[in-house]
């Protein structure tokens, strides 16, 4: 890998199966048994798997109907994110003892800058072991980590020994780790994208690396270069402690298939209802409303408009959600809709700190 890059001490620690296993933890009778944090209806999508159920193939965002029949014994908990939430800031607490470089993904991730840290403590490895441990001690839950030079390696590596576990890919070791990974396990290849570099003859890191530039941004538009760029173990996106979001959305999917447009108007109101209260409160107004229809065959279609000014009230958004709402024909009944607003006013904002990183030597502990 090129050595005129910022390389950064970074760890990326997931939690594991969080939701399921605060579940757990409060209610010691689901403890080792398989639960599904989701609804048990047969409208219902699971939202997290315990790793007894993953044994059976349940997954996140899978039907209940069909999780339930690969795992019969199955059962299903009600989602209490309050409690995660809590739990969740409790765990950001324990990291900022170490680094007050956070940057949370979720109420279960987050990504650390640990080049300097608060600790004084040169290694990343042992500082990830050691915010694991906390984590586990303090409040009873197991969590994984990947250590490396940047987010996406540190990304890619925490899932490696899960769970409970960590890698770290130190800097000599970022080119073969890269090329002996399978495509499908590198951030930022998802199904669709994977299946397609099967077709282009792409299966491994290496198989990446042999490819052009030009052949990449040919067939995969502009995340061609992000392809060619992180295979190679460049990747200079720095911590962000304090992430700008790009979009606020709110959605609903329904007990009963939706074929009238009558009563998905009346869903419409209640979603951008709550699309503005989560507006107000971030104090965040937005030019581009996507209105996101799930059919009943779960085919997904996605419809927007940018406007010329920032809205963020709900008869604005309403009124730009009908009108791509009767934009084209509906293809089926409907089980899911959503409204999100987009080009939001925080974008401008944001601060570019890409450049504003640690340029250090490629020799250095992990």
């Amino acid at each position: 890998m090129p050595n005129d890059f910022p390389l950064r001490k970074i760890i990326h620690v997931d939690m594991d199966a969080f939701y399921a296993s605060v579940e757990q933890l409060d209610n010691p009778d689901l403890r080792g048994k398989p639960i599904a944090v989701g609804g048990s209806s047969k409208r219902g999508v699971v939202a997290a798997a315990s790793y007894e159920a993953r044994k059976y193939g349940v997954r996140s965002a899978m039907s209940s109907v069909l999780a339930q029949r690969n795992c019969p014994g199955l059962i299903f908990v009600k989602p209490r994110f309050e409690r995660y939430k809590e739990i969740s800031h409790q765990i950001r607490n324990i990291f900022y003892e170490y680094t007050d470089l956070v940057e949370p993904l979720s109420l279960d991730e987050a990504y650390l800058d640990v080049t300097v840290n608060k600790k004084g403590n040169p290694s990343a490895s042992l500082i990830a072991k050691e915010i694991r441990q906390k984590i586990y001690d303090t409040i009873g839950l197991n969590a994984s980590a990947g250590i490396s030079i940047n987010k996406f390696i540190a990304k890619v590596a925490s899932d490696i020994n899960k769970p409970n576990g960590q890698k770290t890919v130190n800097p000599e070791e970022v080119s073969l780790f890269l090329e002996e990974l399978e495509i499908r396990k590198f951030y930022g290849v998802g199904k669709v994208t994977a299946e397609k570099m099967y077709k282009l003859g792409i299966f491994t890191g290496k198989d990446l690396k042999l490819k052009t530039l030009e052949f990449l941004e040919g067939n995969f538009g502009k995340n061609g270069s992000y392809y060619y760029n992180v295979v190679r173990g460049i990747h200079t996106s720095p911590v962000k402690p304090h992430r700008i979001p790009k979009s606020v959305g709110a959605e609903r999917t329904f007990n009963e298939n939706l074929s009238s447009e009558i009563f998905m108007l009346e869903r419409l109101d209640h979603i951008a209802e709550e699309l503005e209260k989560r507006l107000k409160k971030a104090n965040i107004a937005g030019k581009t409303v996507t209105l996101k229809i799930k059919y009943s065959d779960f085919t997904l279609n996605t419809r927007s408009k940018t406007l010329a000014y920032y809205i963020s009230s709900k008869s604005l958004i309403l009124e730009t959600a009908k009108e791509l709402l009767y934009q084209e024909k509906l293809q089926n009944s409907v089980r899911l809709l959503g409204i999100s607003l987009a080009n939001l006013n925080t974008e401008k904002k944001e601060k570019t700190t890409d450049k504003e990183s640690i340029s250090v030597q490629l020799k250095f502990e992990f």
